[in-house]
């Protein structure tokens, strides 16, 4: 009888240990839904958001880190509260190979889905106004395979060049891939790029997409853009849009090059001040600057101190300081999937 006794208080007390695992939830289960408003992106419940996380490189050159074993790392050991998937679309990417391509971004996406994480579906083009039908297809996919879940944004242009213009080449691609998306998923956020490598947003700004849940694309290397940059971000906002840095360097804009701390910390604190959400680039073990990882690091995680760069020190640091108190926080998960609705193909 004591020794059955003993064996229940056991239970009992391993059960306590887990409790707050069971109670706490996951990032999703805290923000939940996300939506638009002003300036800012907003949790189900009313919080202003800011997610920070990594991206991951170019797909077609970098896939060995497209895998669910590196975004559990990415999510534990570097408190990522988002990843970006970014699939490479030219260059030997998805209009070549769109079958291979697509199957790398839905292991992260899955990943990130069972993570409980938010997961950026990236078309990492510097050309897709000039082709819009494979982005078209690929978009109404993916919202077709993932709308119900809170956890996807889907950033429909990477990196416009400096030649084409927003209202009569950019802002009407936008307009038909979110058409494509919202006869699937009618309320997650799309990511719009903006022209000349997705920095003039105060022109986007000017001639707003009438779609509520959108937010357009900043990007930097902080070596390369400083104030200039921050003060057109700044404008854009005053002018009412939201911003969403989903790939920044802490380096000059080839990806290599010095590391500069000091504009670094200056958009951190930029960022931080109007709460926009910021993916690193990248998860990439190539030799330049911007890298995250040494040479020869694992595709699943495990990374020690010794084979993470110097770039990639500075960005989990910032990570771990920011996001673990977000990992403590505690509210009633929601559910994973979002209501159905009349717009949705079941």
């Amino acid at each position: 009888m004591n020794k059955l006794k003993s064996c229940f208080l056991s239970a009992v007390f391993a059960l306590m240990l887990q409790a707050p695992l069971f109670a706490q939830g996951t990032v999703v289960d805290y923000y939940g839904q996300l939506s638009v408003k002003g300036n800012y992106i907003m949790s189900q419940y009313g919080d202003t958001v800011q997610l920070r996380g990594m991206s991951l490189f170019w797909s077609q050159w970098m896939g060995q880190y497209y895998t669910p074993e590196a975004i559990k790392w990415l999510r534990d050991d570097w408190k990522c509260t988002v990843v970006r998937a970014a699939m490479g679309v030219e260059s030997g990417g998805y209009l070549t190979n769109p079958d291979a391509e697509k199957a790398k971004v839905i292991k992260v996406v899955d990943a990130a889905i069972a993570l409980g994480i938010y997961v950026i579906i990236d078309y990492h083009s510097h050309e897709a106004h000039t082709n819009p039908e494979p982005a078209k297809k690929f978009f109404s996919e993916m919202a077709e395979k993932y709308g119900k879940y809170p956890n996807v944004f889907y950033e429909i242009y990477n990196e416009p060049l400096k030649e084409p213009n927003w209202s009569k080449d950019l802002k009407p691609y936008a307009d038909t891939i979110i058409k494509a998306i919202r006869q699937y998923d009618p309320d997650n956020i799309v990511i719009v790029g903006t022209r000349q490598w997705s920095q003039m947003v105060n022109e986007a700004a000017q001639d707003k997409i009438k779609d509520p849940n959108t937010v357009y694309t900043l990007h930097y290397y902080a070596t390369t853009h400083r104030k200039w940059l921050r003060d057109e971000a700044k404008r854009a906002m005053d002018n009412g849009i939201a911003l969403f840095v989903s790939e920044y360097g802490t380096c000059e804009a080839s990806g290599d090059g010095k590391l500069e701390y000091k504009e670094t910390q200056l958009w951190y604190d930029f960022m931080d001040k109007y709460k926009i959400s910021w993916c690193n680039w990248s998860v990439a073990d190539k030799e330049e600057t911007s890298a995250a990882l040494k040479p020869g690091a694992s595709g699943t995680g495990g990374w020690t101190d010794e084979q993470i760069t110097e770039s990639g020190k500075v960005v989990k640091k910032e990570l771990l300081l920011k996001n673990t108190p977000i990992f403590a926080l505690q509210r009633k998960p929601v559910k994973k999937a979002k209501a159905p609705k009349e717009n949705k193909k079941k």
